[in-house]
């Protein structure tokens, strides 16, 4: 349908807690994904949520096959997940380089849970209920992280582990 502008860090709309999707199916939810997962793949970006794209909706998607900003990570299989929960499993933190397509050019060093649990429902309203670690816990929690107002800047314990991608890295 349509490639969406990506708002960036600063526009008060990224701080806001987005609202729970009352009806699946629907619709407007299906023409919102498109829109979503043209985006995404637009920016060569391996998640998105809809309050990056302006819509204060709790819905997230993720997902890829290869990603050229992580070569090195593992495929993650294509999700829809709206109205997500998640529980840690493993409280232990890793920590690990991060951008995102709302920071554009930036990476930091931030600290995730390495194993956790997410459901929530796909736009078909079917269960979805998946125990995940490493990478693909890294992208859902960043962003779940999205729908609660949450940029990754604001999870990086030291900011001399905070700038322009070309600079930083492993």
């Amino acid at each position: 349908m349509a490639i969406r502008e990506i708002l960036r860090m600063g526009d008060r709309r990224l701080q806001q807690i987005a609202q729970p999707v009352s009806v699946v199916p629907a619709a407007a939810i299906d023409d919102l994904l498109i829109d979503m997962f043209d985006t995404m793949a637009d920016a060569d970006g391996v998640g998105l949520a809809a309050p990056q794209i302006g819509e204060s909706l709790r819905i997230v998607i993720f997902g890829f096959d290869q990603n050229n900003r992580y070569p090195d990570e593992l495929a993650v299989p294509k999700t829809v997940l709206i109205n997500p929960r998640i529980e840690v499993i493993d409280g232990a933190e890793e920590l690990d380089w991060e951008g995102c397509l709302s920071v554009p050019g930036m990476r930091g060093l931030v600290p995730r849970s390495r194993a956790i649990r997410y459901q929530g429902v796909d736009q078909t309203g079917a269960t979805i209920d998946r125990m995940v670690s490493g990478f693909h816990a890294r992208v859902v929690l960043h962003e779940c992280d999205h729908l609660d107002g949450v940029l990754y800047p604001q999870r990086i314990r030291d900011l001399r582990d905070f700038g322009f991608e070309e600079l930083m890295g492993d």
